[in-house]
Protein backbone atom coordinates (compact mmCIF):
# COMPACT_ATOMS: atom_id res chain seq x y z
CA UNK A 1 0.00 0.00 0.00
CA UNK A 2 1.76 3.49 -1.37
CA UNK A 3 2.45 5.78 2.31
CA UNK A 4 -0.44 8.26 1.02
CA UNK A 5 -3.15 5.49 1.29
CA UNK A 6 -1.72 4.32 4.45
CA UNK A 7 -2.24 7.36 6.16
CA UNK A 8 -5.64 8.10 4.69
CA UNK A 9 -6.44 5.07 5.84
CA UNK A 10 -4.77 5.73 9.44
CA UNK A 11 -6.49 9.02 9.55
CA UNK A 12 -9.59 7.62 8.97
CA UNK A 13 -9.55 5.30 11.36
CA UNK A 14 -8.37 7.39 14.60
CA UNK A 15 -11.29 10.08 13.44
CA UNK A 16 -14.16 7.46 13.48
CA UNK A 17 -12.42 5.85 16.74
CA UNK A 18 -14.66 7.54 19.90
CA UNK A 19 -11.06 8.05 21.87
CA UNK A 20 -9.34 10.55 18.98
CA UNK A 21 -12.82 12.28 17.57
CA UNK A 22 -13.61 15.58 18.48
CA UNK A 23 -15.73 15.95 22.15
CA UNK A 24 -18.50 17.50 22.68
CA UNK A 25 -19.17 20.33 25.34
CA UNK A 26 -20.14 18.67 28.64
CA UNK A 27 -24.69 18.71 29.02
CA UNK A 28 -25.25 21.70 31.41
CA UNK A 29 -26.85 20.93 34.44
CA UNK A 30 -30.45 22.81 34.10
CA UNK A 31 -31.62 22.17 37.47
CA UNK A 32 -27.74 23.26 39.20
CA UNK A 33 -27.58 26.28 37.25
CA UNK A 34 -31.08 27.57 38.18
CA UNK A 35 -30.31 26.79 41.82
CA UNK A 36 -27.21 28.91 41.28
CA UNK A 37 -29.60 31.50 39.90
CA UNK A 38 -31.62 31.55 42.75
CA UNK A 39 -28.31 32.04 44.97
CA UNK A 40 -26.94 34.36 42.93
CA UNK A 41 -30.33 36.29 43.28
CA UNK A 42 -28.90 37.72 46.51
CA UNK A 43 -25.30 38.92 44.82
CA UNK A 44 -27.10 41.13 42.20
CA UNK A 45 -27.50 44.04 44.93
CA UNK A 46 -23.96 44.26 44.25
CA UNK A 47 -22.64 42.61 41.37
CA UNK A 48 -23.74 41.93 37.57
CA UNK A 49 -23.20 39.30 35.99
CA UNK A 50 -24.16 40.22 31.86
CA UNK A 51 -21.04 41.19 29.93
CA UNK A 52 -20.70 44.76 29.02
CA UNK A 53 -22.43 46.01 32.27
CA UNK A 54 -20.77 48.34 34.31
CA UNK A 55 -19.32 47.54 37.83
CA UNK A 56 -21.69 48.26 40.67
CA UNK A 57 -20.57 48.16 44.49
CA UNK A 58 -18.16 45.03 43.54
CA UNK A 59 -17.23 44.38 40.11
CA UNK A 60 -19.24 42.83 37.58
CA UNK A 61 -18.38 39.15 37.56
CA UNK A 62 -19.50 38.25 33.61
CA UNK A 63 -16.16 35.68 32.88
CA UNK A 64 -14.99 35.73 36.18
CA UNK A 65 -14.32 31.93 36.51
CA UNK A 66 -10.46 31.20 35.09
CA UNK A 67 -9.46 35.22 35.78
CA UNK A 68 -7.11 36.39 38.40
CA UNK A 69 -8.39 37.82 41.52
CA UNK A 70 -8.20 41.57 41.77
CA UNK A 71 -7.74 41.78 37.99
CA UNK A 72 -10.88 41.04 36.47
CA UNK A 73 -12.59 44.11 35.54
CA UNK A 74 -10.51 46.61 34.18
CA UNK A 75 -12.57 49.39 35.56
CA UNK A 76 -12.98 48.25 39.31
CA UNK A 77 -11.18 49.15 42.66
CA UNK A 78 -9.80 45.96 44.28
CA UNK A 79 -8.29 45.87 47.57
CA UNK A 80 -5.01 45.74 47.81
CA UNK A 81 -5.31 42.00 49.56
CA UNK A 82 -7.40 41.14 46.60
CA UNK A 83 -4.85 42.41 44.37
CA UNK A 84 -1.97 40.32 46.06
CA UNK A 85 -4.01 37.21 47.16
CA UNK A 86 -2.42 35.32 43.80
CA UNK A 87 -5.64 33.86 43.28
CA UNK A 88 -7.04 32.46 40.32
CA UNK A 89 -10.75 32.07 40.28
CA UNK A 90 -11.60 28.05 39.75
CA UNK A 91 -14.01 25.65 41.88
CA UNK A 92 -12.22 25.34 44.86
CA UNK A 93 -11.14 29.20 45.17
CA UNK A 94 -14.84 30.65 44.37
CA UNK A 95 -16.21 27.82 47.14
CA UNK A 96 -13.51 29.09 50.21
CA UNK A 97 -14.09 32.98 48.96
CA UNK A 98 -17.76 32.06 48.98
CA UNK A 99 -17.95 30.49 52.43
CA UNK A 100 -16.29 33.15 54.01
CA UNK A 101 -15.03 36.19 51.83
CA UNK A 102 -13.16 37.91 54.57
CA UNK A 103 -11.53 34.46 55.57
CA UNK A 104 -10.43 33.68 52.46
CA UNK A 105 -9.22 36.81 51.84
CA UNK A 106 -8.50 39.02 54.70
CA UNK A 107 -8.77 42.65 54.02
CA UNK A 108 -10.84 42.16 50.88
CA UNK A 109 -13.95 45.02 50.51
CA UNK A 110 -16.69 42.35 49.94
CA UNK A 111 -18.12 42.50 53.39
CA UNK A 112 -21.11 39.93 52.80
CA UNK A 113 -20.70 36.84 55.59
CA UNK A 114 -21.11 33.98 52.74
CA UNK A 115 -22.87 31.38 51.60
CA UNK A 116 -23.15 28.71 54.43
CA UNK A 117 -25.06 26.25 52.87
CA UNK A 118 -22.93 23.69 50.84
CA UNK A 119 -25.41 23.14 48.35
CA UNK A 120 -26.07 26.74 47.76
CA UNK A 121 -22.24 27.25 47.46
CA UNK A 122 -22.06 24.91 44.80
CA UNK A 123 -24.92 25.74 42.81
CA UNK A 124 -23.55 29.68 42.60
CA UNK A 125 -19.98 28.73 41.75
CA UNK A 126 -21.55 26.45 38.84
CA UNK A 127 -24.19 29.18 37.96
CA UNK A 128 -20.85 31.74 37.82
CA UNK A 129 -18.66 29.11 35.91
CA UNK A 130 -21.20 28.46 33.14
CA UNK A 131 -22.11 32.42 33.12
CA UNK A 132 -18.84 33.11 32.82
CA UNK A 133 -18.40 31.69 29.49
CA UNK A 134 -21.12 32.68 27.84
Amino acid sequence: MPIFARRLFFSVILAATPAFAAQAAPAIDAAQLSAGEKVFAQCKACHAIEKGKADGVGPNLYGVYGSKAGAHSATFKYSAAMKASGQTWNDATLNSFLLAPMKAVPGTKMTYGGVKDDAKRAALVYYLKIKSAE
